[in-house]
């Protein structure tokens, strides 16, 4: 079942919102008034008393209580960062099943919470960059890829290396291993290698992954609408993303480009390692890092 976390927590701050200003308009002052009409009603007045009818309901207290705290992650989540934590391996070897991370929501512009509707611009993503987002065809899944093409951009995946307007993106291999996603015993375990290999989008330079008995595609080439982008994981040969846009089996597309308005923010951090978050494996802080 899946949980809308964002419109929980707004939910959450406007009941405790509108309690604790109910509280401070109209209870708080009736509760007064009532004290005070209890002091001037007797010679000596019972502090006990006068306790009790001064004494919040718990609702309210509650309210009061979490408002301020529940307030403060909306505008840090909504607005500044928000941690996610990766569940698969289609980012390897940049970001590993367990990492957690940080996005900034804010670098991409500011958008409502819920409705993701952008209210202030700051900048555009760029080509090249982790970028966490709504899967086009389930928004209410979050997916993180790297930035490929951006809105306009012709995008040509042959051999597997990719082409931007007529440009390639050069790679150089760095090494070769064996490939850990199959499984020890497995009678391709001793054989099966990936290369890892160094991407160059512009000056920037980043890892990616592929597995050398995975045969390449035939040539694909795409033209990115405007407003979309053209997202694809590091580990190239084990990543659903804008490259596959049909099957044979389904009528519908399984991916396409990711319109602007399910962008969610710029992932650039890693913060922690916790592969299974259980009492028994404790989180590592040994892989904090800058996400390039």
């Amino acid at each position: 079942m899946h949980i809308d976390f964002p419109l929980i927590l707004v939910l959450a701050v406007a009941i405790t919102g509108v309690l604790a200003l109910l509280d401070r308009l109209w209870l708080a002052p009736r509760r007064a008034a009532a004290v005070e009409r209890y002091q001037q009603s007797v010679d000596v007045a019972d502090p006990q008393t006068s306790e009790r009818l001064a004494k919040e309901p718990l609702a309210i207290e509650y309210a009061k209580s979490f408002f301020p705290v529940l307030a403060i992650v909306l505008v840090l989540r909504s607005f500044l960062v928000e941690p996610f934590q990766i569940p698969s391996g289609s980012m390897k070897p940049t970001l590993a099943v367990g990492d957690f991370i940080l996005v900034n929501k804010f670098a991409y512009g500011v958008r409502l919470p819920v409705i993701d509707t952008k209210i202030i611009p700051v900048s555009d993503p760029q080509r090249g960059e982790v970028m966490v987002f709504r899967y086009p065809n389930d928004p209410r899944i979050n997916y993180i890829k790297r930035v490929i093409g951006l809105p306009g951009d012709h995008v040509v995946y042959a051999g597997k290396q990719f082409w931007i307007n007529g440009e390639p993106l050069e790679q150089e291999l760095i090494e070769r291993q064996v490939d850990d996603e199959i499984p020890p015993g497995h009678p391709l375990r001793t054989v099966a290698q990936v290369e890892l290999r160094e991407e160059f989008i512009g000056a920037q330079a980043h890892q990616i992954r592929l597995k050398q008995l995975s045969p390449a595609p035939a040539e694909q080439e795409w033209t990115v609408p405007d407003g979309h982008y053209f997202m694809v994981g590091d580990n190239r040969d084990n990543s659903n993303d804008s490259r596959y846009w049909s099957s044979p089996d389904i009528d519908q597309p399984l991916w396409g480009m990711v319109p602007d308005n399910y962008i969610v923010g710029k992932a650039f951090a890693v913060w922690m390692h916790w592969p299974e978050p259980k009492l028994r494996n404790l989180p590592s802080f040994s892989t904090v890092s800058r996400i390039n």
